[in-house]
């Protein structure tokens, strides 16, 4: 098969899930500014060392996690088991900077990995090609380790293809060590560093080898929209903070498969003073925009030092798996309708039946341009009740023929975070 038949096969059950849960965790949850506290403050490996030390995360309990996002109706998830920072969530014969060495004692990750499988949820590893701790990956020159244009490490010595051996070994342990994963998300590369710096050829090559139904991001480098791309371009666009305003494509017009990441407040990993969260309607109103231009959300949560979830996190989780049981028909298995978006809100698909996610109850029947005669069926998605086809009088001409039209029968939406009609085509 070509690149893209495998990439289509590989990620077909991953865009039918829609919806998964990113987790940034690590040292950086101690001094709780963001997971590039480091990057930002310019602190050195002898001063970040206090916060290793320290890691005792007495509350952390996966399986509360996972629970949690099954609740709130995600399929799968993605933890940092190497952040920026260096620092290994899991046992790794190749470093001594990881948590069996902290007074937390054990390997963190393994834990998670198994809590999430035994939720029933797909399982996903982030792994850092930047490493801000490990002696041999560049420091003066670079953009953004923590000690660049530091001149104390102006003439340090550095041996890159020794980091190269202990990324490529890293990446064999969690391939080999935890069982069958799902995703192997990289960030990410920049300037020179990227591509065959990473040997992204042989490193994706041994990925598949180990686990062949795995799929990875697109970050070790090269075009995923090319009309050749390289092995290692990735099997997702993984666009960041953002939605494309028109979903995914190649450079021949075809969609590629993507997935936004978005952070739930302004940061990736615990940041204390961030109380910007967004609302659960915020987080489904981005849900259904992802789906309805053919991609997923991956929506990210950091957790505190103690190993909780914020509470702020918590409650909009929750608030949206309230909607996702109710209405998690309109997501799971659906994409782009092929409709332009309508004025009240997001249609998604899935087969015959169109899902018209509506925002603005508006003033009277809803609308829905150009499917007049073409609508066998309406009913709210919530509870299964129908609702009545209806043609209202325009004073003349084709009396709406072209338009369908469906009566709410409430002044007010039915569900506020996103009322959704299933219209079952002819």
């Amino acid at each position: 098969m070509s690149f893209y038949e495998d990439r289509a096969a590989r990620t077909q059950a991953f865009l039918a899930d829609r919806f998964g849960l990113f987790l940034h965790w690590g040292l950086y949850a101690i001094p709780a500014r963001g997971e590039w506290v480091r990057n930002g403050e310019r602190i050195s490996n002898e001063e970040y060392q206090k916060y290793f030390d320290e890691f005792d995360p007495v509350r952390y309990d996966p399986r509360a996690w996972a629970a949690l996002a099954r609740r709130a109706g995600m399929k799968y998830a993605v933890m940092t088991a190497k952040h920026h920072d260096g620092f290994c969530l899991f046992d790794s014969q190749y470093t001594d900077y990881k948590a069996p060495n902290t007074p937390a004692g054990r390997d963190l990750l393994r834990e998670y990995a198994d809590a999430f499988r035994a939720e029933g949820l797909k399982v996903g590893f982030y792994y850092s090609l930047i490493d801000w701790h490990h002696p041999d990956y560049p420091a003066y020159g670079d953009d953004h380790h923590p000690m660049r244009g530091n001149e104390a490490y102006k003439d340090r010595p550095e041996n890159f293809a020794n980091y190269l051996a202990y990324l490529h070994n890293q990446v064999r342990e969690l391939c080999t060590n935890y069982g069958k994963l799902d995703i192997l998300w990289f960030d990410f590369s920049y300037g020179k560093m990227t591509g065959e710096k990473w040997e992204a050829t042989k490193l994706v090559e041994m990925i598949r080898g180990l686990q062949p139904g795995i799929l990875i991001d697109n970050r070790l480098g090269g075009d995923g929209k090319a009309a050749q791309p390289p092995v290692y371009a990735g099997d997702f666009e993984s666009p960041e903070q953002f939605i494309p305003a028109e979903g995914v494509t190649d450079a021949l017009g075809r969609p590629v498969p993507w997935e936004a990441c978005m952070t739930l407040n302004g940061h990736w990993g615990y940041c204390a003073g961030d109380r910007n969260y967004k609302t659960p309607q915020n987080v489904v109103h981005m849900l259904a925009e992802c789906v309805s231009k053919g991609g997923n959300l991956l929506l990210n949560v950091g957790p505190n030092a103690k190993g909780e979830i914020p509470k702020e996190s918590v409650a909009v989780l929750e608030r949206v798996g309230a909607w996702m049981r109710e209405n998690g028909g309109s997501i799971y298995g659906c994409g782009a309708a092929g409709c332009p978006k309508p004025e009240w809100g997001r249609y998604t698909r899935r087969g015959n039946l169109l899902y018209a996610h509506i925002y603005e109850r508006g003033t009277s029947a809803v609308r829905f341009e150009g499917l007049g005669g073409q609508v066998k069926k309406a009913r709210l998605l919530m509870d299964g009740s129908e609702l009545k086809l209806m043609r209202p009088w325009l004073g003349g001409g084709d009396n709406g023929a072209r338009d369908a039209f469906v009566e709410l029968g409430t002044a007010e939406l039915p569900e506020p975070l996103g009322t959704v009609v299933e219209l079952e085509l002819a």
